[in-house]
């Protein structure tokens, strides 16, 4: 059960071959980005940058000082590995090219 001053809160962070996934009890008020540095999850992966990685809730972008609230789902993307325009210009291309032949 959840303190009425706590709030139950899910961090997730996706990597190519694995997610880790935190569940935290953390002190109602706290934003996200305090959320994120009392996770422990920026000493497990450096390669975290709060000034680079966009962070969201439930799939839409936030800003770090957005208050987290019970329930909510804490997500640090990654940076884009391409752009997914040219990914699917170079897409439509092949299947133009695969079906003239």
């Amino acid at each position: 059960m959840v303190k009425p001053d706590t709030a139950h809160i899910q961090l997730c962070y996706a990597l190519p071959d694995k997610a880790v996934v935190i569940d935290l009890d953390i002190e109602a008020g706290c934003t996200l980005e305090e959320v994120i540095g009392k996770s422990g999850v920026m000493a497990q992966f450096p390669e975290i940058d709060l000034t680079q990685n966009k962070i969201g809730i439930y799939g839409k972008l936030k800003p770090l000082d957005t208050v987290a609230r019970d329930g909510d789902r804490i997500e640090i993307y990654r940076p884009l590995q391409a752009d997914p325009m040219e990914s699917r210009r170079r897409r439509a291309q092949h299947k133009t090219r695969s079906s003239k032949k």
